[in-house]
């Protein structure tokens, strides 16, 4: 008896299964035009994107950084405005985003001309185009974040900046960046009044980067934060 309930439920499996199987054939067949012309239209879209990032977007990426390398120099002597906007010659970061959109050369160009703007006093503007760049890469992530911080704080706008701290030395730890983002976070807390927060900030970077040039005098930062609690 069991026996003959169970074959029958095996027998209805396989027929709902074959009912499956034939309304499945029977779509496909109504509607084999346009599953085709949607295969079609993905295959071009892939083989678009591939050739557009290989024969168009990586000479441009190469192009880019080329053209780049006098405004770098430039930027490294901080003479600022002129790798801003260039010398007649040679372009600047500005003519870089401009025209090369869309490369990582023009990304890059957007953190040394947002840097470059701030160091200008700048400050809305440098801010701006840091906002816009993308912060993938560990370090100039970071910076990046660091710089709106700075800017704010000139701007008086010291809730922002303690923002963009924060952002900056959370943005991928490491020796470098993070305990030199956490001091600037405590110095701006004391500027604040906010001993306490301070006091947290300088006491992390002595018990988890001992080794940084930033915990080689951390002891005087923790103990003025204390004496003014």
């Amino acid at each position: 008896m069991a026996k003959s309930k169970k074959s029958q439920q095996e027998s209805k499996n396989i027929v709902a299964v074959e009912e499956a199987l034939s309304k499945t054939e029977q779509f496909i067949e109504r509607n084999q035009n346009i599953i085709i012309s949607a295969v079609a239209i993905i295959v071009l879209i892939i083989a678009g994107y591939i050739g557009y990032t290989r024969f168009i977007l990586e000479p441009r990426e190469k192009e880019g950084l080329a053209e780049m390398f006098m405004a770098e120099k430039y930027f490294q002597g901080e003479e600022f405005e002129l790798a801003l906007e260039g010398d007649g010659e040679f372009p600047g970061f500005l003519d870089i985003i401009s025209g090369y959109r869309m490369t990582k050369a023009a990304n890059l160009a957007r953190y040394y001309a947002g840097i470059s703007l701030i160091n200008l006093g700048e400050f809305k503007e440098g801010v701006d185009h840091l906002q816009r760049f993308r912060k993938r890469d560990q370090m100039l992530g970071a910076m990046a974040y660091g710089a709106i911080g700075d800017a704010y704080w000139e701007l008086g706008d010291l809730q922002r900046a303690a923002r963009y701290y924060r952002s900056a030395y959370r943005h991928q730890p490491n020796n470098l960046t993070t305990p030199a983002f956490l001091l600037k976070a405590g110095l701006l807390y004391e500027h604040k009044g906010e001993y306490a927060e301070a006091l947290r900030l300088y006491e992390r970077i002595q018990r988890e980067f001992a080794d940084s040039n930033e915990a080689r005098d951390i002891e005087k930062f923790i103990a003025r934060a204390r004496h003014r609690m």
